[in-house]
């Protein structure tokens, strides 16, 4: 095994630096017509995923407000059922009270032919 002498690591660590420094310059700099395609292509699709989100808010928003009139619709069915039914009881207590009246009558009237 070889071993490395000072002035070696030294070379070898500045031309590693030399690396980097060529391969940072060789990136296309803000005016590359290519850079400015893919930030075209970028802002491109940040526009149809903005007009997605958009979408699918509208979408969720008229789901809401649908599932709203439906629950509306459905609780004044079932005030509406809940009237009919009361006004029906209601009825029903009205005619038995008037039919207990009538056979009470009847009594009171039979009891008034036998005391004549």
């Amino acid at each position: 095994m070889k071993t490395k002498d000072f002035g070696e690591r030294l070379k070898t660590a500045q031309s590693a630096k030399q690396a980097m420094v060529a391969k940072f310059r060789q990136r296309p700099g803000p005016d590359d017509p290519a850079v400015a395609e893919r930030q075209a292509t970028r802002a491109a699709v940040a526009v149809a995923r903005d007009a997605r989100k958009a979408e699918r808010e509208a979408e969720r928003l008229a789901e809401n407000e649908r599932a709203a009139a439906e629950r509306a619709a459905h609780a004044a069915e079932k005030a509406e059922q809940e009237k009919r039914a009361a006004a029906e009881q209601e009825a029903d207590h009205a005619k038995r009270e008037a039919e207990s009246k009538a056979a009470r009558d009847a009594r009171y009237a039979a009891r008034k032919a036998r005391q004549s």
